[in-house]
C-alpha cells in the first residue's frame, strides 16, 4: 500500500488535529451508510464522488500527484483537476471518459462512514448498476440540468425501487451550466416527482449541485440563494435509511468446516435475526433439528450472534448439513418452493427464452431453473405493462419460474437474502439475469409426486432389456428419421419394445401450437424431452429425430433424462448434401425468403461438442450404420 504522508487540505480552517489511533477509534463507533450514484451517462457521477473524496480529505499526496498527471493526460477540465479520474480506474474508462464497471470508494466524515458505489450510466452497463444498487441504502440519482430527466434516469429510478432502495437524493447537477436557474431546478424536480409517484420511495430530496465547482456539496452555495434545503453531505450524514433484513433468522451455510475428525462446524454469514447458545435450530430442507453447542467467530467462542456476523455453528448432534442448506430457528420455520413469480432484469446480449434451462443461485442454494411464463415487460418510460415473448438486454419483466428442486425462499420485500437471485448460463457461466421473488405460486403447494408400486426397473425386467433415449440431432435432410426408423426395425426384430418421436409427427399433435422461432424451438424440445423421459420410464427404447439446434436444450434433455440414459447421436451431414436432398423443399423456400427461420440458412445450428456417436450420411450405408448404432446401444446397457 502507498505510504500515507498527509491529507490534502481544503481551502478552509483545519479542524482539531487527531492522531491516527484517535481517528480509527472515532470511525469504529460510527455507523455506516452505503449509497450509489446512478443516472444517465455524463451526468457527473464520477466527478461527484471525486469531489466528495476531496471535500472529506480522503485524497492523499501521492494520489494528488497521480491525479495531476492523469488530468493532463486524460482529463476533460483543461488545466483543472478532473475529479472523475479518482474513481474511473480502468484504462477504457479514462480513454472514453465514461464509467464501465462499478467502482466502490470508502470515505468518512466526523459523523458517519460511507461506502459509495459509482455505477455506469450507459444503457449497455445497466447490469453493473443493479450490482451496485443491490447492497445500497440510498441512491443519489444525478440529472444533468441541461438535459433533464431521460430514459436512463427513469430506468435507474425503477431499478432502485425494485432493489428495495427507499431513499432517493435527486442531485440536479451542472447547475453552473444553466446559470443556477431556479426554474430549471423546479421543472426537473417536478418531472421526477411524477415519475417517482408509483415507485414507493419513502423520501425524495432534490438538491441543486455543481460537482465540478463544489456548489452545495459540503457548504451552502452563494450561487443558489433560493435553495434552503440541506447540502449533499449533511443530508447523507443525517438520513436514516436502515434496510430491513427480515424478522426471521436466516443462516445460509457457505462451508462445512471440518479441519479434523474432532470438529464439524457450519460456516457462513448470519443474514438476518439472531442466534444464541442453546437455541434449537432447524435445517430447512431436511426438517432435522438440533441445538447450538458452540457459536464461534474470528474472536473465538461467543454467546450470541446478530445479523451480519460471520460465524461457525457447532451443533449438539450429528445432522446432515451441507453447503447450500439454510438453517433457521426451530420456532421460526422458513418456506420452500419450486415455482414462483419474480421480476427479472435481463443482463445478457443473448435473448432469454421461455423453457430454456439456466442455473439459479439463491443465497447459497443452486438449482436448474426455467422461465415458464413471461407475463409482461415494464416500459420504464411509462411503467406500462407490455406483452413479450423473449427477453432482450436490459428488459425488466415479470415472469414465472420453475425449479428442478425446492429451495428455501422468501419474497424479496421480506428478505433480500432469500428473495434475490441470479440466473447463470450453464455453458458460459455468465450471469444473464438478476431476479427478485414476488411471491410463491400456489400450484407449487398443491402438486405432489405420487408414489407408484411398479417402477421402471420392474418394467425393464418384464421387457427383457434396459430403457434408453437415443437422441438423433442434425440438419434437416441429414438422415435422422431414416436412421431412427432403420434402428427401430432392427430392435423390433430382436423383440425390443421401442418408439420413435419424430419431429414432424410430434408437431402434428402435441406441438401443433408451436412455430419455428427460437422460443418455440426451445419449448418444442422441452416437451419432447419430457415425453421421452415418460416413455423411458415405461421401459421403452425411445428414439427422437429432431433438428434440436440449440446445445442448451439438448443439455437440458440430457439432465432431465439422466446422463446414463441419454445417447446423443450427431448426424453430421454437410449442409450442401442436405440442401441437395431437400426432401421437404424447405431449403428451396428458405433460399427464396419464404422460410425465415430455417436452421443452417438463417437460423443457427449448434453442433454437439462430445456426442456419443458422429455419423456422416453423405454415402449412406444403412446396414453398416445400424450395426454401429446397435454396438453403441449394447455398450450403454
Amino acid at each position: 500500500m502507498p505510504t500515507i504522508k498527509s491529507r490534502l487540505r481544503k481551502p478552509q480552517p483545519a479542524p482539531h488535529t487527531l492522531s491516527l489511533a484517535d481517528l480509527f477509534e472515532q470511525q469504529r463507533h460510527q455507523d455506516l451508510l452505503r449509497f450509489i450514484t446512478c443516472g444517465n451517462v455524463d451526468d457527473g457521477k464520477s466527478t461527484l464522488i471525486g469531489r466528495l473524496l476531496w471535500e472529506s480529505r480522503h485524497v492523499f499526496d501521492d494520489q494528488l500527484r497521480d491525479l495531476q498527471i492523469d488530468s493532463k493526460r486524460h482529463g476533460t477540465q483543461g488545466n483543472e483537476l478532473d475529479f472523475a479520474l479518482l474513481v474511473d480506474g480502468l484504462t477504457a474508462e479514462r480513454e472514453q471518459g465514461i464509467t464501465i464497471d462499478v467502482a466502490y470508494r470508502f470515505f468518512s466524515t466526523p459523523r458517519r462512514k460511507f461506502i459509495v458505489a459509482d455505477t455506469p450510466g450507459h444503457e449497455q452497463y445497466t447490469r453493473n448498476m443493479v450490482t451496485g444498487a443491490s447492497t445500497a441504502d440510498v441512491a443519489v440519482l444525478l440529472v444533468d440540468a441541461q438535459r433533464g430527466v431521460l430514459t436512463q434516469t427513469r430506468r435507474h429510478a425503477y431499478l432502485a425501487s425494485l432493489l428495495g432502495i427507499r431513499h432517493i437524493i435527486l442531485a440536479i447537477n451542472k447547475m453552473d451550466l444553466v446559470a443556477y436557474d431556479r426554474q430549471v431546478f423546479d421543472t426537473i424536480r417536478a418531472t421526477f416527482q411524477t415519475v417517482a409517484e408509483s415507485l414507493g420511495f419513502q423520501t425524495l430530496t432534490a438538491i441543486p449541485l455543481s460537482a465540478l465547482k463544489g456548489d452545495n456539496i459540503t457548504t451552502r452555495s452563494a450561487n443558489t440563494p433560493w435553495y434552503t434545503g440541506p447540502t449533499l453531505i449533511s443530508h447523507l450524514e443525517t438520513i436514516e435509511a436502515p434496510r430491513s433484513s427480515g424478522d426471521k433468522t436466516v443462516f445460509p451455510v457457505q462451508w462445512v468446516n471440518r479441519p479434523n475428525a474432532d470438529f464439524r462446524g457450519f460456516s457462513g454469514t448470519l443474514a438476518s435475526g439472531e442466534l444464541a447458545l442453546g437455541d434449537q435450530v432447524r435445517i430447512t430442507a431436511s426438517g432435522q433439528t438440533a441445538k447450538i453447542a458452540r457459536l464461534l467467530t474470528v474472536d473465538g467462542d461467543q454467546p450470541k450472534a446478530s445479523a451480519g456476523d460471520a460465524i461457525t455453528l457447532v451443533l449438539d448432534q450429528d445432522v446432515d448439513v451441507s453447503r447450500g442448506d439454510v438453517i433457521a430457528r426451530a420456532d421460526q420455520p422458513l418456506e420452500m418452493t419450486d415455482q414462483f413469480e419474480a421480476t427479472l432484469v435481463w443482463m445478457a446480449d443473448e435473448a432469454g427464452l421461455i423453457s430454456r434451462t439456466y442455473d439459479l443461485k439463491l443465497a447459497t442454494q443452486w438449482a436448474a431453473a426455467s422461465i415458464t411464463t413471461l407475463k409482461f415487460r415494464v416500459n420504464v418510460n411509462t411503467q406500462a405493462h407490455e406483452a413479450c415473448r423473449q427477453l432482450r438486454l436490459n428488459d425488466i419483466v415479470v415472469a414465472n419460474l420453475a425449479l428442478s428442486k425446492p429451495l428455501v425462499f422468501a419474497p424479496y420485500a421480506q428478505s433480500q437474502t432469500l428473495g434475490g437471485f441470479i440466473l447463470v448460463d450453464p455453458f458460459t457461466q455468465a450471469t444473464v439475469a438478476a431476479g427478485m421473488i414476488r411471491h410463491n405460486l400456489r400450484r407449487a403447494q398443491n402438486v405432489h409426486r405420487q408414489a407408484l408400486s411398479i417402477s421402471r426397473i420392474d418394467r425393464e425386467r418384464l421387457n427383457g432389456h434396459t430403457a434408453k433415449v437415443i437422441w438423433f440431432t442434425g440438419l434437416s435432410g441429414s438422415g435422422k428419421s431414416a436412421l431412427a426408423n432403420a434402428l427401430e426395425k432392427e430392435l423390433h426384430a430382436q423383440g425390443k419394445r421401442t418408439y420413435i418421436l419424430d419431429g414432424d409427427n410430434v408437431r402434428q399433435g402435441l406441438n401443433k401450437d408451436l412455430g419455428f422461432t427460437d422460443a418455440d424451438r426451445v419449448e418444442n424440445i422441452r416437451r419432447v424431452a419430457e415425453v421421452a423421459k415418460l416413455m423411458m420410464d415405461a421401459g421403452l427404447i425411445v428414439m427422437t429425430a429432431f433438428i434440436s439446434p440449440f446445445r442448451a436444450e439438448r443439455e437440458m434433455a440430457r439432465q432431465l433424462i439422466g446422463e446414463d440414459n441419454f445417447i446423443e447421436v450427431f448426424v453430421d451431414t454437410p449442409l450442401d448434401i442436405c440442401e441437395r436432398r431437400d426432401p421437404k423443399g424447405l431449403y428451396k423456400k428458405a433460399r427464396s425468403g419464404l422460410l425465415p427461420n430455417m436452421t443452417g440458412i438463417n437460423s443457427p445450428y449448434e453442433a454437439p461438442e462430445q456426442p456419443a456417436l458422429k455419423l456422416d450420411t453423405s454415402d449412406l450405408d444403412i446396414e453398416m450404420t445400424v450395426k454401429h448404432l446397435m454396438a453403441l446401444l449394447l455398450n450403454n446397457r
